[in-house]
């Protein structure tokens, strides 16, 4: 008698799912290491290169972590899964959130997975032609995420997005090319220092010496 074997769930990029069947996919698949759902179609990450994407990650979300820990109730969480919306289930490189919740952003569910907007949202790409800003920010344009950050590398640019009428406009910077939130006055960037991966400088723009 013949047997037959099943392989493993198929969970490729350009697939086009619903969530809940995307995350019954990618919870049967722990050897895919990140993948996500934007815009109801599903994006699988590539390895993951130091200089591209490791090293910038971590000086964000060191920046991140840092000024929250100066905040009360302000958390913040790398790579965390963030059900959006019915369509949009992603992976932030870093968000931020209130915990508890403050109005109706983001919240922790008993899961432990995080549902709904965060505050902010930062994502490293390797250049602007990235989904990054593109679909991915339509997905956060239409959640209602606040503000976005996208760090284009190979570009050495980085674009900080405030949603006003439910659209993104680009927040400028300063004559000392420093951009400061509108949604967390005091969190404040040093586009160059964190485009040099100057962590020291990076800190002291959030008031912190080092």
């Amino acid at each position: 008698m013949a047997t037959t074997t099943e392989g493993p769930v198929v969970l490729e990029s350009g697939d086009h799912l619903t969530r809940a069947e995307f995350h019954r996919r990618y919870e049967a698949r722990p050897d895919i290491r990140k993948a996500e759902l934007v815009l109801g179609v599903v994006y699988v990450a590539s390895p993951t290169r130091f200089n591209q994407h490791s090293d910038p990650h971590s000086l964000a979300g060191t920046w991140a972590r840092v000024f929250a820990a100066k905040t009360p109730g302000l958390r913040v969480g790398e790579e965390a899964t963030v059900y959006l919306d019915a369509d949009n289930e992603v992976q932030p490189d870093v968000l931020l959130f209130w915990d508890p919740p403050r109005g109706e952003g983001a919240r922790r569910r008993e899961d432990d997975y995080i549902e709904g907007p965060p505050l902010l949202v930062v994502e490293v790409a390797n250049s602007s032609a990235s989904y990054d800003l593109y679909e991915k920010k339509e997905a956060y344009r239409r959640a209602g995420v606040p503000e976005y950050i996208v760090w284009a590398v190979r570009d050495r640019r980085i674009t900080w997005l405030h949603l006003r009428g439910g659209e993104y406009a680009a927040l400028e910077p300063n004559a000392d090319d420093i951009i400061e939130s509108l949604v967390l006055p005091g969190l404040r960037l040093d586009v160059q220092a964190m485009l040099a991966g100057d962590t020291a400088a990076v800190l002291a723009a959030i008031g912190v010496r080092v």
